[in-house]
């Protein structure tokens, strides 16, 4: 019988009750029709033969009459596991991304509302700028990462720069992409990638949640060998935490040859949902003074996508 205990699987009572109705720590309360079973402890080898370690709590219900079929539901065991059985690892990579897409949208409505503040500032509306600022403090207090960035900015501008490190180290525990800069500039294996991104006022609507972000990349060969680029793989990821991973061949219809001590340089664009975000990505190169050389991917840095640039960044 395969079980996965967490996962509601259905077993039969006559079974259950035959295997653990008389182990210890069970209760067994039954009328009209109703039946119950409430563990401190058993193995569960007797229940499903997969798993070592004793559930800490097992609830077993069933209704209509003894006899039928039951679902099994447990919160937790000692391996650490979580109610869904989740392992320990899943759950703190969910639980990272999850805290990474609210920082994300946070900081999409912060830069939103700063926008908003200087529109209201120019327009002399200052009871609407004064609220827009206590709705920006309000944010800083729920987010620790934007809690940091405003006293990192704060520590920069004071010229209190012990501060201003213990801070920024903070941030790249924390949010690290909240220390994105709308360019990067890596090297892998001799090949220099270089990428800024800007945004296109006039090719985006906000009101209908579409912004338009241009970039345009460097590819300089340091090596002593010529190479190809083949193929491309970008992973664009928006305000709200979703990845969309794009691959195609070559860039802009060519599959560039870099020589040696040269560059090439090429412009694109990338549409988002969100007013903020960030792309990354790789090249798939390979040397071409040899025949049959293997493949290799080079990196693109990550970098950012904002409507304000590098304003706001730290």
């Amino acid at each position: 019988m395969q079980s996965a205990i967490g996962r509601s699987d259905i077993l039969n009572v006559s079974w259950i009750k035959s295997h653990l109705a008389s182990s210890e720590g069970f209760m067994e309360p039954c009328n009209s029709g109703r039946f119950s079973l409430r563990c401190n402890s058993v193995g569960t080898d007797a229940i499903s033969g997969n798993f070592r370690s004793p559930l800490k709590r097992l609830s077993l219900k069933w209704r209509n009459t003894c006899g039928r079929s039951v679902k099994i539901k447990a919160e937790a065991d000692d391996s650490g596991r979580a109610a869904s059985g989740t392992p320990p690892e899943q759950a703190e990579a969910e639980a990272k991304a999850k805290a990474r897409s609210t920082f994300l949208w946070r900081s999409q409505t912060h830069t939103l509302l700063k926008r908003q503040m200087r529109v209201a500032v120019l327009n002399e509306d200052y009871k609407e700028a004064a609220r827009l600022r206590d709705a920006m403090k309000v944010l800083e207090e729920e987010e620790p990462a934007l809690r940091l960035q405003s006293s990192l900015k704060r520590a920069i501008s004071e010229e209190m720069f012990e501060d201003a490190a213990k801070y920024r180290n903070e941030l790249e525990l924390i949010a690290p992409d909240a220390l994105l800069k709308c360019f990067s500039d890596t090297t892998t294996l001799g090949i220099r990638v270089q990428v800024r991104s800007t945004y296109v006022k006039g090719r985006s609507q906000p009101s209908k949640g579409q912004y338009f972000f241009a970039y345009r990349i460097r590819i300089s060969n340091l090596s002593d060998r010529p190479v190809q680029l083949l193929r491309r793989h970008w992973a664009i990821t928006d305000a709200t935490g979703k990845t969309e991973h794009i691959w195609g061949i070559g860039v802009i219809g060519e599959q560039p040859v870099v020589l040696p001590g040269t560059s090439f340089e090429y412009s694109s664009a990338c549409p988002l949902g969100s007013s903020t975000g960030k792309m990354e990505g790789e090249f798939e190169m390979k040397y071409v003074d040899k025949v049959n050389s293997d493949t290799f991917n080079v990196v693109i840095g990550a970098f950012a996508l904002s409507v304000d640039g590098d304003e706001d960044s730290v």
